[in-house]
């Protein structure tokens, strides 16, 4: 009994006090063109997920936690392992993982940290669903919930947030672990929930692990060309000849796609399953096979995004500078990102506009709330330079969606200013 409540008060010192917010590029997809999360493959995987024990509940969530209009439920899945529970009497803590934009398994089986520290701090394990994404999707399926803006209009990161916290209250309850202590843990857009949420809710939660979360990518409060750069020194560090073949190839798409045939031959060059429409789209599957390398450049093989061997970065310039002589650009920007989309070499072509992991709405998220400037710096970037443009934006998400972004909204419910003294 004591050495589990000795543990838990080190752990929750080190995030109950601060909320712990890294700066690696581990970023968000960004609505402006590329959109990240809109080009993955799915591919087999040769590495072997871990198993973990859970068990799949379903919670009737309220529709609209800040309206007593009487609008249906939608059920909220959850993932909760009671395995390494200490129970009530010992005070045994929670930890609830704030789930991302997709699938709730996917994010479970990729997030060994906390399954691996439950046993230490005799913990339950809480994985819930972000409402919108994966099974947890309101009026009765995707195809209802996406329909509009009327019925899109209930996915915001307030709302996750509430089913959070009445989630939380509603198994302190049953479990009867009213005074059991609740640390949140979240990475990227979640870890940006897990730490807003024990801003907005410090009574739910002691504590918050937040990694990788950009929550100060809004309005000008870092500098927009800051993602690309952290993208671009991940390869500059690896190789500086693999960094400048990179940043050739944008003129050389946009060369080749101008001549005759040309958007035939970028799509047998990049073996593309249809032929390609325009250079843009080729650019927005490049954009992200890079910045997601970036992003799960791991020193070990890793199955999160795509399966991918360790140090991934490295062996796409490893592809990329030791192609044999007399290999063009494109056919070396080609050989260099199979590493992402094909390091099983079980893909037979690629198509551009996968979403495997049921992503596409925070394409709605980031035309509504999560507007986070970002751009290119054509001297320090190697991707193409190009600057934040906000009216784009803003016509953009006014075709697709007849919404206006809210750029200073935000800041303006969860902070973001002079964040650290809030803290």
């Amino acid at each position: 009994m004591g050495g589990h409540r000795l543990n838990l008060s080190t752990l929750v010192f080190s995030v109950a006090v601060i909320i712990v917010i890294s700066h690696s590029a581990q970023s968000l997809p960004l609505k402006h063109s590329p959109r990240f999360l809109r080009k993955l493959a799915a591919t087999g995987s040769p590495f072997a997920p871990p198993q973990f024990h859970y068990e799949t509940r379903y919670f009737q969530q309220r529709l609209d936690h800040f309206s007593f209009s009487e609008l249906p439920t939608f059920p909220q899945r959850y993932l909760i392992s009671t395995e390494h529970w200490v129970g009530p009497q010992r005070l045994g803590p929670i930890f609830f993982y704030c789930g991302n934009e997709g699938d709730i398994e996917w994010f479970a089986q990729n997030t060994g940290f906390v399954w691996e520290i439950a046993p230490r701090f005799g913990a339950m394990v809480v994985f819930p669903e972000h409402r919108y994404y994966g099974e947890s999707t309101p009026f009765g399926s995707a195809k209802e919930a996406y329909k509009d803006a009327t019925t899109l209009s209930y996915l915001t990161a307030e709302q996750a947030l509430a089913d959070f916290s009445v989630l939380i209250t509603d198994l302190k309850q049953n479990f009867s672990a009213k005074d059991c202590p609740v640390v949140l843990f979240g990475g990227s857009y979640g870890g940006m929930l897990a730490a807003w949420m024990r801003l907005k809710y410090p009574h739910i939660a002691v504590g918050a692990l937040a990694s990788s979360a950009p929550i100060l990518q809004f309005e000008d409060i870092v500098p927009p060309e800051t993602f690309y750069n952290i993208v671009s020194n991940s390869f500059k560090r690896e190789s500086f000849t693999c960094f400048n073949y990179i940043k050739q190839s944008w003129n050389e798409i946009i060369s080749t796609g101008q001549t005759y045939n040309g958007l035939e031959r970028l799509t047998k060059t990049f073996n593309l399953c249809q032929k390609l429409k325009s250079t843009g789209d080729l650019y927005d599957w490049l954009d992200s096979a890079y910045s997601y390398l970036a992003m799960v450049n791991y020193p070990y093989p890793s199955d999160f995004l795509m399966t991918l061997p360790g140090h991934p970065i490295r062996e796409v310039c490893k592809r990329i500078d030791g192609a044999p002589a007399g290999t063009n650009i494109l056919e070396r920007i080609y050989e260099g990102v199979n590493v992402y989309y094909n390091y099983t070499g079980k893909e037979k072509c690629f198509e551009l506009d996968d979403d495997p992991h049921g992503m596409s709405g925070w394409d709605w998220q980031a035309c509504t709330e999560m507007v986070m400037p970002m751009s290119s710096n054509q001297d320090s970037s190697m991707f193409p330079p190009y600057e934040y443009n906000y009216t784009s934006v803003k016509e953009e998400c006014w075709n697709d969606y007849g919404v206006k972004p809210r750029p200073k909204w935000i800041t303006t419910e969860f902070g973001g200013h002079r964040f650290a003294e809030y803290i």
